[in-house]
């Protein structure tokens, strides 16, 4: 296998230090080519694109690992993921296809974490190390972790949010944010939550007792969740919820999950709104394919359709089973430099075809993270946008500007 290593642009740095706060780097520091595994989250995670992955010279010593149990010979100064796919195991960006699920690759949401020397560590930022002990399939009794960051009172929530409750000066809901993503939009407003590695993983339920201690400082009934993406790590997302609807039986607390949607399958909708989810804001990227990619920032157009697929597939079971019983808002983006007018129209006419009574909130899209050279939308824009979509027969439409909502 081709060993890598993070190789520095000064030209490009403008050493903000992101790869030093938020990267969990496994080696020994950007730039340090000896000390170097390879993992890419300094990566992914650089705002000026200042960092480059490059082919190390040589092929390295060997070191003695034992996965599941059996002795195995790998290359040193690699991650553990790495260190697997050189044994034949096989990782996937989409769960459920008999591989390891390994989404964010930059630590945060812990779907790849395995019992590394006794310890559930995430695969893709772990380096291996001479006679480390790996298990792939950790016991049931383990305990899922995640990182999660910026707990808040929110005033507007997100998409997920009812119409009705933004706007005003009064807080609305408890937020909190999941570190890790599948997606790699280049204009991601979120950008410090969703590459952020370092932290301490919380479990659902110590993250659930934080979250309603939030609910009471912020005096209100929802309590959301977001990203990143929130919906990657499956088993302690569920917890969480089933948690939250522990500790708070009343039934004002509302649990919103906000989701970009693209592994929210028909099963995970069930078990969320078993769990307890009582609202849910499904993100779509676009309807044409070209559009997902160039907002999403993926590459593979194989990987890129099965989640615009999905999400899309997500909207319309939620509509079709939940409608009614769970809140629904839909959220659509819009900048002329990544979405056409005519597409954010056809797709208001399919939202229409699922469900006229469906929320759509359209996100104006800001210059942000790699993508500063792009316009924010002027408000007289996004009035345009709202008319289009009410034209096209929806009930409630909000969109957002720099000066607050318009709609419904």
């Amino acid at each position: 296998m081709a060993l890598k290593y993070a190789w520095r642009d000064r030209s490009r740095c403008r050493m903000c230090h992101v790869c030093d706060e938020i990267v969990a780097c496994p080696g020994e520091g950007v730039g340090q080519a000896e000390g170097c595994v390879g993992c890419r989250a300094c990566e992914l995670a650089c705002p000026n694109g200042a960092i480059k992955s490059k082919d190390r010279l040589g092929s390295g010593e060997e070191i003695k690992i034992r996965v599941d149990g059996h002795s195995a010979h790998v290359p040193g100064r690699i991650t553990v993921k790495d260190a697997l796919e050189h044994l034949g195991y096989k990782f996937s960006k989409y769960p459920g296809e008999g591989a390891l699920f390994a989404p964010c690759e930059v630590g945060g949401c812990y779907s790849c974490a395995l019992k590394i020397d006794g310890v559930l560590r995430p695969a893709c930022v772990t380096a291996v190390r001479d006679g480390m002990e790996i298990a792939t399939s950790p016991t049931d009794l383990h305990v899922p972790r995640r990182i999660v960051e910026g707990w808040m009172c929110h005033t507007v929530g997100g998409v997920g949010t009812p119409w009705y409750l933004k706007g005003g000066r009064k807080y609305v809901e408890a937020a909190v944010f999941t570190c890790g993503c599948n997606l790699r939009c280049p204009q991601c407003q979120n950008w410090e939550i969703t590459y952020r590695g370092k932290g301490s993983p919380m479990t659902p339920e110590e993250a659930a007792v934080k979250m309603t201690l939030t609910r009471r400082s912020c005096g209100v009934d929802r309590m959301a969740i977001s990203g990143g993406e929130s919906t990657l790590n499956r088993p302690w997302l569920i917890q969480y919820i089933e948690e939250l609807r522990r500790l708070n039986p009343d039934e004002k607390a509302r649990i919103h999950v906000d989701t970009n949607a693209s592994i929210l399958t028909k099963d995970y909708i069930d078990e969320l709104v078993e769990a307890g989810m009582t609202d849910v804001g499904p993100d779509l990227k676009g309807l044409r394919l070209d559009t997902f990619m160039r907002i999403s920032g993926l590459e593979e157009r194989e990987l890129a359709e099965k989640y615009r697929r999905t999400s899309w597939d997500a909207v319309r079971y939620l509509a079709d089973k939940y409608l009614g019983e769970v809140f629904i808002g839909v959220g659509i983006p819009y900048n002329k430099s990544l979405i056409s007018i005519d597409e954010v129209s056809r797709m208001g006419e399919e939202i229409f075809k699922i469900d006229s009574e469906l929320q759509v909130c359209v996100l104006d899209y800001r210059p942000e993270f790699r993508q500063r050279d792009i316009v924010r939308p002027r408000v007289e824009e996004m009035v345009r946008v709202w008319k289009i979509l009410k034209d096209a027969g929806l009930k409630t439409v909000i969109c957002q500007t720099e000066r607050g909502h318009i709609g419904p």
